[in-house]
Protein backbone atom coordinates (compact mmCIF):
# COMPACT_ATOMS: atom_id res chain seq x y z
CA UNK A 1 0.00 0.00 0.00
CA UNK A 2 2.96 2.46 1.06
CA UNK A 3 4.47 1.83 -2.26
CA UNK A 4 1.01 2.29 -4.44
CA UNK A 5 0.58 5.19 -2.47
CA UNK A 6 4.15 7.03 -3.34
CA UNK A 7 4.04 6.04 -7.16
CA UNK A 8 0.44 8.01 -6.57
CA UNK A 9 2.10 10.60 -5.39
CA UNK A 10 4.81 10.58 -7.60
CA UNK A 11 2.14 10.87 -10.48
CA UNK A 12 0.86 13.85 -9.26
CA UNK A 13 3.55 15.47 -9.50
CA UNK A 14 4.34 14.78 -12.43
CA UNK A 15 1.01 15.87 -13.39
CA UNK A 16 1.31 19.12 -11.76
CA UNK A 17 5.26 19.90 -13.56
CA UNK A 18 3.56 19.77 -16.93
CA UNK A 19 0.81 21.29 -16.28
CA UNK A 20 3.23 24.19 -15.72
CA UNK A 21 5.03 23.14 -19.10
CA UNK A 22 1.95 23.65 -21.15
CA UNK A 23 0.40 26.68 -19.50
CA UNK A 24 3.80 28.65 -20.41
CA UNK A 25 3.99 26.43 -24.01
CA UNK A 26 0.84 28.65 -24.81
CA UNK A 27 1.44 31.69 -22.86
CA UNK A 28 5.72 31.99 -22.46
CA UNK A 29 7.00 34.73 -20.31
CA UNK A 30 4.11 34.43 -16.98
CA UNK A 31 5.85 34.72 -13.68
CA UNK A 32 5.54 32.15 -10.99
CA UNK A 33 2.72 34.47 -9.53
CA UNK A 34 0.75 34.10 -12.36
CA UNK A 35 1.12 30.27 -13.36
CA UNK A 36 0.15 29.48 -9.40
CA UNK A 37 -3.32 31.51 -10.38
CA UNK A 38 -3.34 30.11 -13.24
CA UNK A 39 -3.01 26.63 -12.42
CA UNK A 40 -4.80 26.61 -9.42
CA UNK A 41 -1.30 25.50 -6.93
CA UNK A 42 0.33 28.15 -4.36
CA UNK A 43 2.83 30.49 -5.01
CA UNK A 44 5.12 28.21 -2.87
CA UNK A 45 4.60 25.00 -4.69
CA UNK A 46 4.78 26.55 -8.68
CA UNK A 47 8.27 28.24 -7.05
CA UNK A 48 9.16 24.50 -6.36
CA UNK A 49 8.20 22.81 -9.44
CA UNK A 50 9.64 25.74 -11.19
CA UNK A 51 13.02 25.61 -9.83
CA UNK A 52 13.12 21.61 -10.81
CA UNK A 53 11.92 22.59 -13.96
CA UNK A 54 14.48 25.19 -14.82
CA UNK A 55 17.64 22.83 -13.59
CA UNK A 56 16.31 19.84 -16.14
CA UNK A 57 16.32 22.17 -19.05
CA UNK A 58 12.21 22.43 -19.40
CA UNK A 59 12.33 26.06 -18.49
CA UNK A 60 14.56 29.74 -18.96
CA UNK A 61 14.10 32.42 -16.97
CA UNK A 62 14.70 35.82 -18.71
CA UNK A 63 15.89 39.20 -17.51
CA UNK A 64 13.08 41.53 -16.55
CA UNK A 65 13.58 44.49 -18.60
CA UNK A 66 14.09 48.04 -16.09
CA UNK A 67 10.83 50.09 -17.00
CA UNK A 68 11.75 52.99 -14.20
CA UNK A 69 9.09 51.51 -11.55
CA UNK A 70 9.35 50.94 -7.93
CA UNK A 71 9.38 47.26 -6.29
CA UNK A 72 10.55 44.25 -7.28
CA UNK A 73 9.38 43.40 -10.91
CA UNK A 74 8.67 39.26 -11.61
CA UNK A 75 10.94 37.35 -13.51
CA UNK A 76 8.91 36.13 -16.57
CA UNK A 77 9.17 32.18 -17.68
CA UNK A 78 9.99 30.58 -20.84
CA UNK A 79 10.15 27.16 -22.42
CA UNK A 80 13.75 26.29 -23.06
CA UNK A 81 14.22 26.68 -26.61
CA UNK A 82 17.66 24.67 -26.87
CA UNK A 83 18.28 22.15 -23.53
CA UNK A 84 15.69 19.34 -24.01
CA UNK A 85 14.32 18.50 -28.10
CA UNK A 86 12.26 16.43 -29.83
CA UNK A 87 12.83 13.87 -32.73
CA UNK A 88 9.66 13.89 -35.09
CA UNK A 89 9.82 11.06 -38.45
CA UNK A 90 7.15 10.76 -40.99
CA UNK A 91 7.54 7.26 -43.01
CA UNK A 92 6.49 8.26 -46.12
CA UNK A 93 5.74 5.66 -49.72
CA UNK A 94 9.00 6.57 -50.92
CA UNK A 95 10.93 7.72 -48.16
CA UNK A 96 11.87 9.14 -44.26
CA UNK A 97 11.57 12.68 -43.37
CA UNK A 98 13.05 13.42 -39.80
CA UNK A 99 13.14 16.67 -38.01
CA UNK A 100 14.89 17.75 -34.67
CA UNK A 101 12.34 20.37 -32.95
CA UNK A 102 11.95 22.38 -30.12
CA UNK A 103 9.95 21.73 -27.01
CA UNK A 104 7.58 24.95 -28.92
CA UNK A 105 8.19 23.65 -32.45
CA UNK A 106 11.07 25.00 -34.02
CA UNK A 107 12.69 23.19 -36.60
CA UNK A 108 16.57 22.70 -35.88
CA UNK A 109 17.58 19.80 -37.84
CA UNK A 110 16.19 17.32 -40.19
CA UNK A 111 17.28 14.86 -43.26
CA UNK A 112 15.26 13.13 -45.86
CA UNK A 113 16.47 9.94 -46.65
CA UNK A 114 15.17 7.70 -49.73
CA UNK A 115 14.34 4.34 -49.06
CA UNK A 116 16.05 2.77 -52.17
CA UNK A 117 14.78 -0.37 -54.60
CA UNK A 118 13.42 -2.12 -51.37
CA UNK A 119 10.12 -1.23 -49.81
CA UNK A 120 9.95 -4.07 -47.73
CA UNK A 121 9.18 -3.08 -43.62
CA UNK A 122 12.81 -4.12 -42.85
CA UNK A 123 14.70 -2.11 -45.15
CA UNK A 124 12.72 0.94 -44.38
CA UNK A 125 12.82 0.79 -40.52
CA UNK A 126 16.47 0.55 -41.04
CA UNK A 127 16.41 3.70 -43.04
CA UNK A 128 14.24 5.57 -39.97
CA UNK A 129 16.74 4.50 -37.85
CA UNK A 130 19.58 6.04 -39.82
CA UNK A 131 17.84 8.89 -40.53
CA UNK A 132 17.05 9.28 -36.77
CA UNK A 133 20.65 8.83 -35.95
CA UNK A 134 22.47 11.07 -38.79
CA UNK A 135 19.93 14.23 -37.25
CA UNK A 136 20.73 13.20 -33.26
CA UNK A 137 24.36 13.63 -34.55
CA UNK A 138 23.62 17.40 -36.01
CA UNK A 139 22.87 18.35 -32.48
CA UNK A 140 25.07 19.28 -29.68
CA UNK A 141 25.94 16.07 -27.49
CA UNK A 142 24.19 18.34 -24.41
CA UNK A 143 21.41 18.60 -25.81
CA UNK A 144 19.01 16.00 -24.67
CA UNK A 145 16.15 14.11 -26.75
CA UNK A 146 12.94 13.63 -24.99
CA UNK A 147 10.79 11.60 -27.38
CA UNK A 148 10.52 10.33 -30.73
CA UNK A 149 7.36 10.40 -32.26
CA UNK A 150 6.47 8.76 -35.78
CA UNK A 151 4.08 9.67 -38.42
CA UNK A 152 2.53 6.23 -40.03
CA UNK A 153 1.09 5.66 -43.53
CA UNK A 154 -1.92 3.72 -42.06
CA UNK A 155 -3.98 2.77 -39.22
CA UNK A 156 -1.65 2.27 -35.40
CA UNK A 157 -2.62 0.96 -32.41
CA UNK A 158 -0.33 3.29 -30.16
CA UNK A 159 -0.73 1.53 -27.35
CA UNK A 160 0.70 -1.65 -28.76
CA UNK A 161 3.07 0.07 -31.19
CA UNK A 162 1.39 -1.88 -34.17
CA UNK A 163 0.68 -0.82 -37.55
CA UNK A 164 -2.80 -2.53 -38.68
CA UNK A 165 -2.27 -1.62 -42.18
CA UNK A 166 -0.33 0.77 -44.83
CA UNK A 167 -2.28 0.18 -47.91
CA UNK A 168 0.29 1.97 -50.25
CA UNK A 169 3.41 -0.10 -49.05
CA UNK A 170 1.04 -3.49 -48.01
CA UNK A 171 2.15 -3.89 -44.59
CA UNK A 172 -0.07 -5.50 -42.28
CA UNK A 173 -0.22 -5.75 -38.01
CA UNK A 174 3.39 -4.89 -38.18
CA UNK A 175 5.37 -4.12 -34.55
CA UNK A 176 6.95 -1.35 -35.68
CA UNK A 177 7.64 0.32 -32.50
CA UNK A 178 9.43 -3.01 -31.66
CA UNK A 179 11.02 -3.46 -34.80
CA UNK A 180 12.07 0.27 -34.87
CA UNK A 181 13.51 0.30 -31.04
CA UNK A 182 15.47 -3.04 -32.13
CA UNK A 183 17.35 -0.51 -34.29
CA UNK A 184 17.71 1.99 -31.98
CA UNK A 185 19.38 -0.65 -29.40
CA UNK A 186 22.80 0.11 -28.55
CA UNK A 187 23.09 3.35 -30.22
CA UNK A 188 22.44 7.02 -28.22
CA UNK A 189 19.20 7.16 -29.00
CA UNK A 190 18.71 3.55 -27.23
CA UNK A 191 15.90 3.65 -24.49
CA UNK A 192 14.47 7.03 -25.68
CA UNK A 193 10.49 7.15 -25.57
CA UNK A 194 9.20 6.41 -28.46
CA UNK A 195 5.68 7.33 -29.93
CA UNK A 196 3.35 6.33 -33.33
CA UNK A 197 0.30 7.63 -34.51
CA UNK A 198 -0.84 8.05 -37.89
CA UNK A 199 0.45 10.68 -40.11
CA UNK A 200 -2.63 12.55 -40.18
CA UNK A 201 -3.07 12.03 -36.94
CA UNK A 202 0.17 13.92 -36.00
CA UNK A 203 0.25 16.56 -38.72
CA UNK A 204 -3.24 17.68 -36.61
CA UNK A 205 -1.68 17.31 -32.94
CA UNK A 206 1.16 19.78 -34.82
CA UNK A 207 -0.98 22.23 -35.65
CA UNK A 208 -2.52 22.25 -31.85
CA UNK A 209 0.68 21.66 -29.88
CA UNK A 210 3.26 24.40 -31.92
CA UNK A 211 0.44 27.15 -32.44
CA UNK A 212 0.93 29.72 -30.51
CA UNK A 213 -2.84 31.05 -30.69
CA UNK A 214 -5.11 29.53 -29.05
CA UNK A 215 -6.55 26.21 -30.96
CA UNK A 216 -9.72 25.58 -33.03
CA UNK A 217 -11.74 23.26 -31.66
CA UNK A 218 -12.51 20.87 -33.51
CA UNK A 219 -9.33 21.09 -35.24
CA UNK A 220 -9.26 18.88 -38.74
CA UNK A 221 -6.46 17.99 -40.37
CA UNK A 222 -6.78 16.88 -44.15
CA UNK A 223 -4.16 14.87 -45.71
CA UNK A 224 -4.08 14.51 -49.51
CA UNK A 225 -1.15 12.40 -51.00
CA UNK A 226 -1.35 9.28 -52.48
CA UNK A 227 -3.85 8.19 -49.73
CA UNK A 228 -6.36 10.72 -47.94
CA UNK A 229 -6.70 10.92 -44.32
CA UNK A 230 -7.59 13.07 -41.97
CA UNK A 231 -6.64 13.60 -38.50
CA UNK A 232 -9.50 14.75 -35.89
CA UNK A 233 -8.82 16.86 -32.10
CA UNK A 234 -12.01 17.31 -29.99
CA UNK A 235 -11.27 18.78 -26.64
CA UNK A 236 -7.99 18.42 -26.81
CA UNK A 237 -7.57 15.02 -27.21
CA UNK A 238 -7.10 13.04 -30.41
CA UNK A 239 -10.04 11.08 -31.30
CA UNK A 240 -8.50 7.70 -32.68
CA UNK A 241 -11.85 5.58 -32.75
CA UNK A 242 -12.29 1.90 -31.41
CA UNK A 243 -9.62 0.64 -33.25
CA UNK A 244 -6.94 3.72 -34.31
CA UNK A 245 -9.05 3.95 -37.36
CA UNK A 246 -10.70 7.33 -37.05
CA UNK A 247 -9.98 10.21 -39.46
CA UNK A 248 -10.12 7.78 -42.51
CA UNK A 249 -12.06 9.86 -44.78
CA UNK A 250 -10.67 8.90 -47.70
CA UNK A 251 -12.66 5.71 -47.74
CA UNK A 252 -16.01 7.95 -47.37
CA UNK A 253 -17.55 7.07 -50.65
CA UNK A 254 -18.85 10.17 -52.44
CA UNK A 255 -19.93 8.62 -56.07
CA UNK A 256 -21.93 5.67 -56.58
CA UNK A 257 -20.46 3.40 -58.99
CA UNK A 258 -17.05 5.55 -59.46
CA UNK A 259 -13.52 4.49 -59.71
CA UNK A 260 -12.16 1.96 -58.01
CA UNK A 261 -9.76 2.49 -54.83
CA UNK A 262 -6.67 1.16 -52.84
CA UNK A 263 -9.25 -0.38 -50.31
CA UNK A 264 -11.31 -2.41 -53.21
CA UNK A 265 -14.54 -0.10 -52.74
CA UNK A 266 -15.59 2.08 -55.25
CA UNK A 267 -15.88 6.05 -55.61
CA UNK A 268 -14.21 6.46 -52.32
CA UNK A 269 -12.40 10.48 -51.57
CA UNK A 270 -9.44 8.70 -52.08
CA UNK A 271 -10.11 7.87 -55.73
CA UNK A 272 -11.28 10.96 -56.57
CA UNK A 273 -9.38 13.89 -54.72
CA UNK A 274 -5.57 12.53 -54.22
CA UNK A 275 -2.91 11.69 -56.16
CA UNK A 276 -4.15 8.69 -58.70
CA UNK A 277 -7.22 10.62 -59.70
CA UNK A 278 -4.53 13.14 -61.93
CA UNK A 279 -3.05 10.30 -63.09
CA UNK A 280 -5.18 8.73 -65.48
CA UNK A 281 -5.58 10.18 -69.05
CA UNK A 282 -7.89 9.70 -71.64
CA UNK A 283 -7.96 7.46 -74.57
CA UNK A 284 -6.36 10.03 -76.52
CA UNK A 285 -3.63 11.23 -74.09
CA UNK A 286 -0.78 9.05 -71.77
CA UNK A 287 -1.33 8.23 -68.30
CA UNK A 288 0.81 10.71 -66.46
CA UNK A 289 3.83 9.13 -63.68
CA UNK A 290 3.89 11.68 -61.14
CA UNK A 291 2.38 14.75 -59.26
CA UNK A 292 5.61 16.61 -60.14
CA UNK A 293 4.55 15.52 -63.77
CA UNK A 294 1.31 17.16 -62.75
CA UNK A 295 2.62 20.16 -62.06
CA UNK A 296 4.71 20.28 -65.38
CA UNK A 297 1.42 20.06 -67.43
CA UNK A 298 -0.26 22.43 -65.12
CA UNK A 299 2.62 24.89 -66.02
CA UNK A 300 2.19 24.43 -69.59
CA UNK A 301 -1.58 24.61 -69.03
CA UNK A 302 -2.49 21.42 -70.57
CA UNK A 303 -6.35 21.00 -70.94
CA UNK A 304 -6.74 17.48 -69.99
CA UNK A 305 -4.83 17.86 -66.73
CA UNK A 306 -6.42 21.55 -65.69
CA UNK A 307 -9.80 19.03 -65.97
CA UNK A 308 -8.44 16.50 -63.30
CA UNK A 309 -6.91 18.72 -61.22
CA UNK A 310 -10.11 20.99 -60.96
CA UNK A 311 -12.46 17.54 -61.06
CA UNK A 312 -9.92 16.87 -57.69
CA UNK A 313 -10.82 19.94 -56.43
CA UNK A 314 -14.41 20.06 -56.72
CA UNK A 315 -14.99 16.59 -55.08
CA UNK A 316 -12.40 18.13 -51.96
CA UNK A 317 -14.88 20.42 -51.59
CA UNK A 318 -17.57 17.99 -51.68
CA UNK A 319 -15.93 16.01 -48.89
CA UNK A 320 -14.58 19.22 -46.63
CA UNK A 321 -19.10 19.77 -46.86
CA UNK A 322 -19.55 16.71 -45.94
CA UNK A 323 -16.73 16.82 -42.62
CA UNK A 324 -17.63 20.36 -41.94
CA UNK A 325 -21.96 19.23 -41.46
CA UNK A 326 -19.81 15.80 -39.31
CA UNK A 327 -17.75 17.56 -37.03
CA UNK A 328 -18.50 21.76 -37.42
CA UNK A 329 -14.83 22.37 -36.86
CA UNK A 330 -13.63 25.28 -36.00
CA UNK A 331 -10.63 24.88 -38.11
CA UNK A 332 -9.66 22.19 -41.24
CA UNK A 333 -6.46 22.46 -42.27
CA UNK A 334 -4.94 21.18 -45.02
CA UNK A 335 -1.69 19.86 -45.83
CA UNK A 336 -0.11 16.93 -48.29
CA UNK A 337 1.83 17.08 -51.99
CA UNK A 338 -1.29 17.52 -53.54
CA UNK A 339 -2.32 20.42 -51.84
CA UNK A 340 0.86 22.36 -53.01
CA UNK A 341 -0.21 22.36 -55.99
CA UNK A 342 -2.25 25.43 -55.69
CA UNK A 343 -5.11 27.14 -57.18
CA UNK A 344 -5.90 25.07 -60.00
CA UNK A 345 -6.76 22.03 -56.72
CA UNK A 346 -7.42 24.37 -54.15
CA UNK A 347 -9.99 27.60 -56.18
CA UNK A 348 -12.62 24.48 -57.24
CA UNK A 349 -12.62 22.92 -53.88
CA UNK A 350 -13.13 26.72 -51.79
CA UNK A 351 -15.29 27.50 -54.73
CA UNK A 352 -17.40 23.89 -54.32
CA UNK A 353 -17.49 24.90 -50.13
CA UNK A 354 -18.78 28.21 -50.34
CA UNK A 355 -21.72 26.50 -53.27
CA UNK A 356 -22.98 24.41 -50.74
CA UNK A 357 -22.89 27.01 -47.66
CA UNK A 358 -24.54 29.66 -49.40
CA UNK A 359 -27.16 26.98 -50.54
CA UNK A 360 -27.82 26.52 -46.86
CA UNK A 361 -27.37 30.48 -46.13
CA UNK A 362 -24.33 29.41 -43.74
CA UNK A 363 -20.93 30.69 -43.00
CA UNK A 364 -18.22 28.32 -44.81
CA UNK A 365 -16.23 26.56 -42.01
CA UNK A 366 -12.50 28.05 -41.71
CA UNK A 367 -10.02 26.40 -44.04
CA UNK A 368 -6.30 26.92 -44.49
CA UNK A 369 -3.12 25.08 -45.22
CA UNK A 370 -0.80 23.99 -42.83
CA UNK A 371 1.98 26.35 -41.87
CA UNK A 372 4.62 23.36 -41.79
CA UNK A 373 4.42 22.74 -45.26
CA UNK A 374 6.60 19.72 -46.34
CA UNK A 375 7.85 18.98 -42.44
CA UNK A 376 3.65 19.05 -41.38
CA UNK A 377 4.09 14.98 -40.79
CA UNK A 378 7.55 15.31 -39.12
CA UNK A 379 6.90 18.13 -36.87
CA UNK A 380 3.56 16.77 -35.92
CA UNK A 381 5.02 13.30 -35.19
CA UNK A 382 7.37 15.73 -32.72
CA UNK A 383 4.47 17.41 -31.34
CA UNK A 384 2.97 13.48 -30.36
CA UNK A 385 5.96 12.86 -28.82
CA UNK A 386 5.42 16.72 -26.47
CA UNK A 387 1.37 15.63 -26.23
CA UNK A 388 2.30 12.51 -24.69
CA UNK A 389 4.79 13.50 -22.58
CA UNK A 390 3.29 16.71 -21.24
CA UNK A 391 0.41 14.56 -20.75
CA UNK A 392 1.23 11.89 -18.34
CA UNK A 393 -2.22 10.69 -16.84
CA UNK A 394 -3.78 10.73 -20.61
CA UNK A 395 -4.29 7.21 -21.52
CA UNK A 396 -2.49 5.49 -24.84
CA UNK A 397 -6.02 3.73 -25.90
CA UNK A 398 -8.33 7.04 -25.89
CA UNK A 399 -11.29 5.52 -27.31
CA UNK A 400 -11.34 3.58 -25.20
CA UNK A 401 -11.73 5.34 -21.94
CA UNK A 402 -14.19 8.39 -21.46
CA UNK A 403 -12.86 11.66 -23.03
CA UNK A 404 -12.92 13.60 -19.52
CA UNK A 405 -10.00 16.14 -19.37
CA UNK A 406 -7.54 15.25 -16.81
CA UNK A 407 -7.40 17.61 -13.63
CA UNK A 408 -5.12 19.73 -11.72
CA UNK A 409 -3.60 17.38 -9.29
CA UNK A 410 -3.62 18.73 -5.35
CA UNK A 411 -1.44 20.66 -3.14
CA UNK A 412 -0.29 17.06 -1.44
CA UNK A 413 1.32 15.76 -4.63
CA UNK A 414 3.92 18.57 -5.26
Amino acid sequence: MQAEAAGAQQLLKVINRMALVRHLCANPGLSRADLAGAVGLTKSTVSLLVRELVAEGWLVEREVVATGDLGRRPTPLFIDPARLLLLGAEVGIESVRVVATSLTGEVLAFTVANYGASRTAKACIASLAGALLKVRRQLDAGQRILGIGVGLPGGVDEARGVLHFAPNLGWRDLPFGALLGEKLQGTELAGVPLFLQNEADVAALGEMEFNAAPASDPLLYVSINQGLGAGVIVGDRLLTGSRGFAGEVGHMVLQLNGPRCSCGRRGCAEALIATRAMLGGSEDTAALRSLSEVRAHLVDEDSETLRAVASAGRYLGVLLQNLATAYDPGSIVLGGAVVELGEPFLKPAFDTLNDYAAAANLTPPSVRTSRFGANAVAVGAAALARYRLTRPALPLAESRTAATATPIATEEAA
